[in-house]
């Protein structure tokens, strides 16, 4: 298990995550922090973070340094994003930041932005193939973004955030103008970009993210008695618009039970997210209630997976390496086979349908499929096995060195059966990888045949009538065919499927 965190510097308010990465990397949110340190007043009215606010930012550090270690922290990223983006003191943020908690905040750009909250609504959403509209709803800005499955095909963004509507409209305003009505005017001028952004494409679901979406959500649970604060019609938008407008400052306080901070640019916030939703022609808009601080989280977790797993790769060859130096195997054949196996596994993955782990046991089995001839050439398959039971492939757990053992068993003559304990004791999903894997370490082996490298590499393809392989390398592949001939039975048994070569 590791601690994961992410801390995200927006316009309005700043919010730290905590996440435990399980076994097999699915991150589980155990703590949340927000603090109500608002960049984007100062920013949006003066282009500068004042003294102030850059001392609240220090303090929110500190807070957030202390729980990181209080969590044990593995990995934590800071991102600010539109008020940092544009403050004229920005570099002064940065290294002020730094001294005080030693945690360095990474100023992000737009589209950064846009590609971590869609890869958190992805998760959590299941999109698949659909058309998606993502409206995400800062303190700075507003990010539109379009996608179909887990593709971004486009990502617009626009200075209508809630606080710099906020700050720009206040101070510039005549008295006795409703405030809803000016944010209106002011964010219907954009009404012909968002139009021209959206073209004339097919909207399947539209999303909003934000603090200020997610409140939408719960107002509409709380006001119009619905089940559920994952969503809301457009019809309902606008019946709460209507409802925030007649009310001050202080009774959305009073009366909604809204945070200081959030009673302030609840309006804003709903008048954009009808306004756009009403120009993708949807009916409602779903909420999923994630948002930046999920998707760096994710990418943690997927950064670190694939880090990881490339670390745990070089471990795992390395000690096969060793291991197959150790009882002087054929190091040039062992090799090209493991090679050849790695290929015939990515190229018939719609006929064996295994997860992609199990490429790297395939490789290892057959980078170690002769080791039993330091023992004796006769039965070297059972010698192999255990010899690969006797010594520890680091790296690899005890499930996963056992799929190995018997790969080594079963790479020539034999095929797998539970007559032999060794596989009988292996649970069944297991039995139908080794069956697998064993089936393709028998193709590739007898691509090297003579031992003399004449094969250099291969080509597996589906066509009308089965599959077909091609090779490349020396022109005279006659023992080759002959290998060939002998294994494609097994194949066609193992994958139901008939192979020929071309």
């Amino acid at each position: 298990m590791l601690n994961i965190s992410a801390i995200d510097v927006g316009s309005n308010a700043m919010r730290m995550v905590i996440g435990e990465v399980d076994e097999s990397w699915q991150v589980n949110t155990i703590e949340n922090i927000r603090l109500p340190v608002r960049l984007g007043q100062d920013v949006f009215s003066k282009g500068y973070l004042e003294e102030r606010t850059i001392q609240q930012t220090e303090e929110a550090f500190l807070r957030f340094k202390h729980m990181a270690e209080s969590f044990d922290i593995h990995h934590l990223r800071a991102v600010a994003t539109s008020a940092a983006r544009e403050a004229a003191n920005s570099d002064l943020l940065l290294d002020r930041v730094f001294r005080c908690s030693g945690i360095e905040l990474e100023i992000i750009s737009g589209d950064e932005e846009a590609r971590l909250i869609h890869l958190a609504v992805v998760h959590e959403l299941k999109l698949k193939s659909k058309h998606t509209l993502l409206i995400d709803i800062g303190g700075g800005s507003i990010e539109m973004t379009i996608s179909t499955g887990q593709n971004i095909i486009s990502t617009d963004s626009y200075n209508m955030g809630t606080v710099r509507l906020l700050e720009r409209l206040n101070s510039n305003s005549k008295p006795g103008i409703p405030f809803g009505k000016l944010v209106r005017e002011y964010t219907e001028a954009a009404r012909h970009r968002i139009e021209r952004d959206l073209g004339d494409q097919k909207i399947q679901i539209c999303a909003g993210t934000g603090g200020n979406v997610e409140e939408i959500g719960r107002l509409r649970q709380k006001l119009f008695k619905a089940e559920s604060d994952r969503c809301i019609t457009l019809k309902e938008l606008e019946l709460l618009i209507e409802r925030l407008d007649r009310m001050s400052y202080e009774e959305r306080m009073y009366k909604l039970k809204l945070r200081a901070d959030r009673a302030d640019v609840i309006l804003p916030a709903s008048i954009v997210l009808h306004l756009i939703a009403r120009e993708a022609g949807v009916k409602h808009i779903a909420i999923p209630n994630v948002g930046l601080k999920d998707g760096i989280l994710l990418d943690i977790a997927e950064d670190l997976s694939k880090r990881l797993h490339l670390r745990r790769r070089e471990q795992v060859w390395e000690s096969a390496l060793h291991l197959g130096r150790k009882y002087r195997f054929d190091e040039k054949h062992a090799r090209l086979t493991s090679k050849l196996a790695a290929r015939l596994f990515d190229q018939s993955k719609p006929l064996h349908d295994l997860e992609d782990g199990n490429r790297l046991l395939l490789e290892i089995g057959t980078l170690l499929h002769d080791i039993g001839h330091f023992i004796n050439s006769i039965d070297h398959d059972q010698h192999g096995y255990y010899l690969l039971k006797a010594n520890r492939l680091i790296g690899l757990s005890q499930r996963e060195q056992d799929i190995v053992a018997n790969l080594v068993r079963y790479h020539r003559r034999q095929s797998p059966s539970t007559e032999d304990e060794n596989f009988k004791s292996l649970p069944q999903k297991d039995r139908l990888i080794v069956i697998k894997l064993a089936a393709l370490l028998r193709l590739a082996d007898s691509l090297d045949i003579s031992h003399m490298e004449n094969v250099t590499d291969v080509a597996l393809k589906e066509t009308t009538s089965g599959w077909r392989m091609k090779i490349s390398g020396k022109k005279d592949q006659m023992l080759v065919n002959w290998a060939f001939d002998k294994h494609k039975s097994h194949f066609r048994e193992v994958f139901g499927a008939n192979l020929e070569m071309d």
